[in-house]
């Protein structure tokens, strides 16, 4: 056997082969979405989401308190207004006494440590639930729907998060949020994360659930990206960079790690997240329970991976287990 043919020294030891991965999986890479409702006592749990819950404000220290003990650093809002009188440009979104305000409020007050960051969409709040301002005929308005997003984003940040993610893929908002974080005073005080290559996945069912973000007509295909789309969504993220975004993420991940790949090489210079979206997340549960794998190595495979194409910041529902399983 020729010299150069022989690799399997340098991967014989478990040391050495850590050292093969350019990135290892920390605690900090971490953000882990959580669902807040307009209950502040709730706590319900989601079927179609194994071992996830939507929470009240009230419930939040009790159920973040022990998480942020094992080395939870960042966690991503998800409002769920079941009680709040929706409308057409989805007003609830930034009621001061919503869930999403109170709980980075209480979060503030509680956790003065944790990076809070906030979903920006009006899908969850709009009565017809879809992510934008709409036309007479049901197509996107752009211009308000842009507008209402920024200004959403921008009292969020007023709130005290530390970040908003827009994931409406509307057109433009990442400039006009960017403007506004700015003319607010808040662009060096505020993270904008977009979610610039957002594709219409199959895998967002247990999410829509849990978040009641389902379109009550048609569906997303007009503003989120096609599947096959691999020009388009390498626009989208170079549009989103020149546009003031200060990190970019893919979502959904596993399906589309030749797009993370993508944007690690036309972003370099910024954060790179994806989302481990409630579908993949479900997936690999459900493999896990009929004895397909196991469920800590699969999920270790699935989040290297993530790595491996480029990410430095992975969204993720096993956000919990992997803070017991980093450390051990």
């Amino acid at each position: 056997m020729d010299i150069s043919s022989v690799l399997q020294g340098g991967y014989q030891h478990p040391l050495s082969r850590s050292w093969q991965s350019q990135r290892t999986l920390t605690k900090s890479m971490l953000m882990y979405p959580i669902f807040i409702t307009d209950d502040p006592d709730a706590e319900v749990e989601l079927p179609t989401l194994p071992g996830q819950k939507r929470w009240g404000v009230n419930k939040l220290e009790g159920f973040l308190g022990p998480l942020i003990k094992k080395g939870l650093s960042s966690v991503i809002l998800f409002g769920v207004p079941l009680k709040a009188q929706k409308d057409m440009s989805g007003t609830p979104a930034d009621d001061p006494k919503g869930p999403v305000i109170l709980a980075i409020q209480k979060l503030r007050s509680l956790f003065p440590d944790l990076y809070i960051a906030c979903d920006v969409c009006l899908c969850e709040y709009t009565d017809h639930g879809h992510c934008g301002i709409l036309h007479e005929d049901g197509t996107i308005n752009t211009e308000p729907s842009v507008a209402r997003l920024a200004e959403v984003a921008v009292n969020y940040a007023k709130a005290g998060a530390h970040c908003v993610a827009p994931s409406d893929m509307m057109d433009g908002r990442i400039k006009a949020m960017k403007r506004g974080l700015i003319d607010a005073g808040l662009g060096n005080k505020c993270t904008l994360m977009s979610y610039s290559a957002k594709f219409a996945s199959s895998l967002y069912g247990p999410f829509r659930d849990a978040a009641g973000s389902v379109p009550s007509f048609g569906n997303r295909k007009c503003y989120q990206l096609p599947p096959g789309a691999k020009g388009l969504a390498r626009r989208a993220i170079q549009r989103d960079v020149v546009e003031g975004a200060d990190i970019i993420m893919v979502k959904p991940a596993m399906p589309y790690l030749d797009i993370i790949a993508d944007a690690a090489q036309l972003a370099p210079d910024h954060p790179l997240a994806c989302y481990q979206v409630s579908g993949e997340y479900a997936m690999v549960v459900a493999g896990a329970r009929a004895g397909v794998y196991d469920l800590k190595t699969m999920a270790f495979e699935s989040c290297e991976s993530f790595l491996r194409a480029g990410c430095t910041l992975i969204l993720t529902y096993f956000t919990p287990q992997f803070l017991d399983w980093i450390e051990s």
